[in-house]
């Protein structure tokens, strides 16, 4: 008899959170759990300080609603369900109201803040699927290297990574017109 792996849904993952008493936080990829360790200090300071910059550019959601650590999942895809460190969502893409649950639209930008327990491969890998479920920003910071990869995707759909060092700056593009972010400032 063959041994079949559940395949699970963000419904079922759901269930097993609120059934759960730890605070193990998962995300989904392909129906697959997997499981995240809780962020360190560094890495939450990072998050929290660029939720704190969304914040203070539009601090009456006018233009979205950031987030930090929030699951996210494509509509269309209930087999996938990440949480950005932090994320923006534009208020036009957003439910009304803001689920007490998961979000069921990718966020319009998306940070994810390398851990020693992530690989940057790992965390491309997440942009990737964000930016082919609607997201159109990811940031990767990269605390050790004190610098960031920015990924859109171009006209043709392909994914194009920009590197960024402790004196770039990251901008809100399209998606929040105006914003700007010294990466020194995260890593001061």
């Amino acid at each position: 008899m063959a041994i079949q792996q559940r395949v699970y849904d963000v419904d079922s993952l759901w269930q097993l959170v609120c059934e759960s008493d730890d605070d193990t936080h998962y995300e989904l990829i392909e129906g697959e759990i997997i499981e995240m360790a809780p962020p360190g200090g560094e890495h939450g300071t990072i998050a929290g300080g660029i939720y704190y910059f969304f914040r203070r550019f539009d601090p009456q959601h006018k233009l979205g609603i950031p987030t930090v650590e929030a699951g996210y999942y494509p509509p269309a895809r209930r087999d996938i369900l990440l949480a950005p460190d932090a994320a923006f969502t534009r208020i036009e893409r957003a439910p009304d109201p803001f689920p007490r649950a998961w979000v069921p639209v990718m966020p319009d930008i998306a940070v994810e803040v390398k851990s020693p327990t992530n690989t940057l491969a790992e965390l491309r890998r997440k942009a990737a699927i964000y930016l082919q479920h609607g997201t159109q920003l990811v940031w990767i910071i990269i605390p050790d290297q004190r610098s960031a990869e920015v990924c859109r995707l171009d006209a043709s759909g392909e994914i194009q990574t920009e590197f960024m060092g402790e004196d770039g700056k990251l901008s809100g593009e399209p998606v929040l017109p105006g914003f700007r972010l010294e990466l020194s400032t995260l890593f001061a």
